[in-house]
């Protein structure tokens, strides 16, 4: 099995190397990841400048590639000029922090799957819920088991699994359930301060709002002790509101002006 591992936090990441160790061991893995931390990039593209690729060595061992672009870059020049075909699977993380609810939106992880996805190859986003995270065994295995039933079972083209697992030992987490994108949102301060030249600057901050009451959401289900596994995919189309639109009449609105 030929599995393609990326990630937003860079490839000097502990998670992608966790990853890569638990991947290695049912597969035959390529790491294509940013060369610095690209988290909540989104699904940006590199379009203006040449993107650099470099071979990157851990303890001496050659390790994977380094690109100085995005993690949807990764995943293209991945699958199109470093592996030259599409692998079996692309696994993006593990990363560090959750990826649940609305931060999903800006998520590089989940846009690295995402973009996987919208190139036809299965794909799967893991997190876990910590930015000092040090618990990385049930994501592991959570993440080798899923290879093998997104082998078995295959996932709807341009849907993507995002897990998110909770910042516990092993065997601390109650289990893992099906959930749904939740709700939650941050709420963001930019908190302004003066730099050495006496110029203004603003630093983004925070908290996240939570609303998710349900143990079928992803936010909710992960503060509660569970991973949560959620199938998410790339329409965007409120396919309710686009029923509703039928009825505004709009052509014949134009047309009587």
């Amino acid at each position: 099995m030929k599995i393609l591992i990326s990630n937003d936090d860079g490839i000097e990441s502990r998670g992608i190397f966790e990853l890569a160790k638990a991947m290695r061991e049912i597969g035959d893995v390529t790491i294509v990841a940013p060369e610095t931390e690209q988290s909540a990039v989104g699904h940006a593209i590199t379009m203006k400048y040449p993107l650099r690729v470099k071979k990157h060595f851990k303890n001496g061992e050659f390790f994977g590639y380094a690109v100085d672009g995005t993690p949807a870059d990764c995943i293209k020049i991945g699958i199109r000029n470093i592996l030259n075909e599409a692998p079996d699977i692309v696994i993006s993380g593990i990363n560090l922090g959750s990826n649940t609810a609305i931060n999903i939106i800006y998520s590089g992880t989940v846009s690295a799957a995402r973009e996987a996805a919208i190139m036809n190859v299965p794909a799967i986003a893991v997190s876990v819920a910590n930015h000092e995270a040090v618990h990385f065994d049930y994501a592991c295995m959570l993440s080798k088991m899923l290879v093998f039933k997104v082998a078995e079972y295959g996932l709807t083209n341009g849907t993507i699994l995002n897990v998110n697992v909770p910042h516990l030992p092993y065997d601390e987490i109650k289990g893992t359930v099906i959930t749904k994108q939740g709700k939650s949102k941050w709420a963001d301060i930019y908190e302004k301060n003066i730099d050495p030249y006496g110029k203004d600057y603003y630093w983004l901050t925070g908290k996240l709002i939570e609303t998710d009451t349900e143990m079928d959401t992803d936010q909710f289900a992960v503060k509660n002790g569970y991973a949560s596994i959620s199938p998410i995919h790339f329409d965007l189309t409120d396919y309710s509101e686009f029923e509703n639109l039928q009825k505004w009449d709009l052509d014949n609105l134009i047309k009587s002006i």
